[in-house]
């Protein structure tokens, strides 16, 4: 018997979350920023006089818009490519290499936080009997959420990794989001179609492949990104996860807690 099958026959058979930007707030905008800026003050000066490249110029918008979600070098490329940086193709390797090396190393220090109320949500969730899965783009993404202990939210002395029932983060896809396909297979790992799940997501491109899954979308906008969020499908989108009606959710329902 499948998990769908022992489940109600109506409610959410499952919930996919994403990572960063949902449950952590990771430092992947700050290696994405730095790396960039090293890279064209230093070894890429020349390019970088014939590009619209400037400090200012990467903002946090432009993170959103150009790279959150995507996988790896896919980001790096369309990074170089929005900034006009001559021979981005044959660049973008060594800029996400880079990327990389001082990503591990923000992370080794302990530069990045939990949102708590996406933590809460996992939990919530997943004590009422609904299957979870992790579904990020990044390759970090277990790193973070090892290292996410949740008796630090009145949880056992497991870390948020162990809570899932599939992880697929970091996992090389054909393509990326918009995308549906990593939220697809998220779900047939899960046991349940598609049209049950609840994806979870704080990104345009995110949202959009949930919707182009035939999936419910629940929006997260952590950046003042409500109406980007809604004009991308969202079902519902909150500033807070913890402003989702627990009780509605369960129940197969996206509402916003009453207050």
């Amino acid at each position: 018997m499948t998990r769908e099958e022992s489940s109600p026959a109506t409610g959410f058979a499952g919930v996919i979350f994403d990572v960063d930007g949902v449950l952590v707030d990771s430092p992947h905008e700050v290696a994405w920023r730095e790396s960039l800026a090293g890279l064209m003050t230093g070894p890429w000066r020349d390019a970088a006089e014939r590009s619209v490249w400037s400090p200012d110029a990467f903002t946090s918008r432009v993170y959103r818009e150009v790279l959150s979600g995507k996988p790896r070098h896919a980001g790096a490329l369309a990074c170089l490519e929005y900034f006009e940086v001559p021979d981005a193709q044959l660049r973008e390797s060594e800029y996400a290499e880079r990327k990389q090396a001082m990503l591990l190393r923000l992370i080794e220090e302990g530069r990045f936080d939990a949102y708590a109320d996406g933590v809460r949500l996992v939990m919530a969730v997943r004590a009422a009997g609904i299957p979870v899965a992790a579904a990020s783009s990044s390759k970090n993404a277990h790193r973070f959420l090892r290292a996410i202990r949740l008796g630090d939210y009145g949880g056992d002395d497991t870390t948020l990794l162990d809570v899932f029932d599939a992880d697929l983060s970091g996992r090389d896809f054909a393509e990326g989001k918009p995308d549906p396909e990593i939220f697809l297979t998220a779900a047939t790992q899960l046991g349940v179609t598609a049209e049950r799940c609840v994806v979870v997501e704080d990104a345009v491109s995110g949202v959009q492949a949930a919707k182009a899954g035939a999936m419910v979308a629940l929006g997260v906008a952590r950046a003042g990104d409500e109406h980007e969020l809604a004009q991308a499908g969202a079902d519902l989108v909150v500033t807070s996860l913890d402003d989702v009606d627990r009780d509605a959710f369960v129940d197969g329902r996206l509402a916003r807690r009453a207050r």
